[in-house]
């Protein structure tokens, strides 16, 4: 699944290739991706001109016109890019935006799990994968003191407490595994347990992770590719993730793999060791 670095990837490229440009008309070949009605979906982005792609966590937010916004979720394995006018349509694009000037912006989604849905620009905060969101993992926004008080009522393990998006928005799977190696915390330790210092590293980790990842234009592992269709390069610089019997770059001890919420983890033994 795209991760904050990714999203924030695709994001920048967007704004380079249609920032500025109007919406001629759209095609919905799958109904579902699309919450609430489609013929209004289509009708509502008709005419209207792209202002900016904004971010919140893992969500991308077209600013139209006429005070609309349409939400955007990956998931998996969703991915923008823009055609010419006249050229194939891929076999998993599910939804065509036709643009004024002749040009195409596809969305593609080969397990068509991605959503959009179109809001009164503003009221995008109500919907509720963006309204439980925790701060955005920079300097200005994420507070070391709040996210230590914010650990302190959570009991559940900190790998867990870091997918679900409330602590700080963006962090998925990948990047939780590298931050905690980072930090040299154990994925199980309960978040109630950490101390300050522990977290204030974390919190550091977090930052100087996610920003590495952008400058490096995120994460493939799979299929993930920007609006340029550019695979990211971060995966060559991974520590711990995907790397189960590989020696840790630290103390050459073997990086072992474990089962925590559901969710593959990898961590070193050594490194970060469970407290007693």
């Amino acid at each position: 699944m795209p991760e904050l670095p990714e999203v924030e990837t695709v994001r920048r490229g967007l704004n380079r290739l249609i920032k500025g440009k109007t919406i001629k008309d759209v095609n919905v070949l799958y109904d579902k991706i699309i919450v609430g009605s489609k013929d209004e979906f289509c009708k509502k982005l008709s005419g209207k001109k792209l202002l900016d792609v904004d971010r919140r966590g893992k969500y991308l937010l077209f600013r139209f016109s006429g005070e609309l916004t349409m939400v955007s979720h990956l998931r998996m394995e969703g991915k923008y890019f823009v055609r010419r006018k006249g050229e194939p349509v891929e076999k998993h694009t599910h939804v065509i935006f036709y643009l004024m000037d002749g040009s195409e912006l596809h969305y593609n989604d080969v397990r068509k799990f991605g959503r959009m849905e179109l809001f009164k620009t503003g009221e995008e905060t109500t919907l509720s994968g963006i309204s439980k969101l925790g701060p955005e993992p920079t300097e200005k926004n994420f507070d070391s003191q709040k996210f230590y008080e914010g650990l302190q009522k959570k009991k559940k393990p900190i790998k867990t407490a870091l997918l679900d998006q409330t602590l700080v928005a963006g962090v998925g799977n990948i990047y939780a595994d590298e931050v905690l190696y980072m930090a040299k915390i154990h994925p199980l330790t309960p978040c109630n347990e950490l101390s300050r210092k522990q977290a204030d590293c974390l919190r550091n980790s977090i930052i100087d992770e996610l920003e590495k990842a952008i400058e490096k234009g995120g994460t493939t592992i799979r299929s993930y590719a920007n609006a340029f269709l550019e695979e990211g390069s971060f995966q060559f610089f991974l520590q711990v993730y995907g790397k189960t019997g590989e020696k840790c770059g630290r103390c050459g001890t073997p990086i072992e793999k474990i089962v925590v919420g559901q969710r593959g983890t990898h961590y070193c033994p050594n490194c970060q060791v469970m407290k007693k």
